[in-house]
């Protein structure tokens, strides 16, 4: 079962931040209220970019829609495959997922362990409409506003971190992961969503090729590729598809309308999933 990860840090000095069942306090008297719904803001002002950083309301409730009608299960259960290799069954494991999103990932990873098998979770996002909506879904995470470039963690505090379609910060991933502590890194393959781009875009730009380097800390457990065709009918779904991803901003306007006035589309999903285990010989 999933548990609410515990120990969080304060992002603006770094200490412990202890709970007292309405906010997070840590020994410096800098204090964040739990909201509501669950969730804690630890994104302090200072360190946003934009007054409203990450996916917009509109992004999250179309990824929302997506997701939920089991498109990217397969992916999903790839990702859990890949963040619970190697953990005890027997024994309490702990999770980071950055760049959570609405929890989708999470969820369906939470449906994976075994009967005894607990794993205290954190899952963090710098949207905090993305956070707001995981957390009216799934109250056995700990969820949290906050960036990745400063996670609100301590050093060598959790087994595992997950980046979904994410923005990587390697030196923050290996901060907070345990020595041997893997993370699982998920990316659109060379041929994910071509067709739809293939709709856009006047022409695509040749695939990049794939990264085989291991980040500073970090060394290559192994890869796997998840590649199905996809068939997405209907003009809300296929609209959504465009909302959830980088290409609603990046296509022209006569791109996304050529998208949006389609009723049925066939797409191939093609998912990398990575794992990059932490170099043991670092010091914690």
């Amino acid at each position: 079962m999933m548990t609410p990860f515990e120990a969080l840090a304060c992002p603006l000095d770094g200490k412990a931040l202890h709970c007292d069942g309405k906010s997070w306090r840590c020994d410096a008297g800098h204090s964040f209220d739990i909201a509501s719904q669950g969730y804690t803001h630890l994104l302090p002002v200072q360190k946003k970019r934009s007054r409203d950083p990450g996916d917009s309301k509109e992004m999250v409730a179309a990824r929302r829609r997506f997701l939920n009608a089991g498109n990217y299960h397969a992916v999903a259960m790839a990702i859990a495959n890949a963040a619970l290799a190697g953990l005890p069954h027997d024994a309490p494991g702990s999770l980071l997922d950055a760049g959570c999103g609405e929890g989708y990932y999470l969820r369906q990873l939470a449906g994976q362990l075994s009967p005894r098998q607990r794993l205290a979770v954190v899952g963090l996002d710098i949207s905090k409409w993305a956070v707001l909506a995981a957390a009216r879904q799934c109250a056995q995470v700990r969820w949290v506003v906050g960036s990745n470039a400063n996670l609100p963690m301590p050093d060598a505090s959790v087994d595992r971190v997950l980046c979904v379609f994410g923005f990587p910060v390697y030196s923050e991933f290996s901060r907070v992961l345990k020595p041997g502590g893997v993370l699982v890194q998920a990316d659109a393959g060379p041929d994910h969503l071509r067709e739809l781009r293939e709709v856009i875009y006047p022409t695509l730009k040749p695939p990049r090729n794939a990264e085989t380097s291991a980040p500073s800390g970090f060394v290559l457990q192994g890869v796997d590729t998840t590649h199905y065709p996809l068939t997405i009918t209907g003009n809300e779904q296929i609209t959504d598809l465009l909302a959830m991803t980088p290409h609603l901003h990046r296509a022209s306007a006569e791109g996304r309308s050529a998208a949006q006035a389609l009723t049925s589309l066939s797409v191939t999903v093609d998912v990398r999933v990575t794992r990059w285990q932490r170099d043991s010989s670092q010091a914690a």
